[in-house]
């Protein structure tokens, strides 16, 4: 596991908890596409495409839920699916695109 920091200066290598509450950066920008949508985080200038529109539906309302795991039921997913989604949210965790709800969010 990497003990870098992160762009924002927290720690890098943040696990995703499916049970926690997350939110999307508000540092990130969403372009919904016909193929899922584009993801723009404005900090680190990276350039992120969701390949799912039901992982979009998924990011865009985590913070309305309690937990990951009940948006993604909520837009859909089915449990077989939900290892899957997991990796995707992690790796969306990994490039700081989304980040545990209470995080307050420091000036950049």
């Amino acid at each position: 596991m990497s003990t870098d920091a992160g762009t924002d200066g927290s720690p890098a290598g943040v696990a995703f908890d499916p049970r926690a509450r997350w939110r999307l950066d508000p540092s990130v920008a969403v372009r919904p596409e016909p193929f899922g949508a584009l993801l723009y985080h404005f900090g680190t200038r990276r350039l992120t495409f969701l390949k799912d529109r039901r992982l979009l539906t998924v990011v865009t309302t985590l913070d309305s839920y309690g937990s990951a795991r009940e948006a993604c039921a909520a837009a859909g997913i089915e449990p077989a699916e939900q290892p899957g989604f997991d990796a995707a949210l992690q790796r969306l965790v990994d490039v700081d695109m989304l980040a545990p709800a209470e995080t307050e969010v420091l000036a950049r």
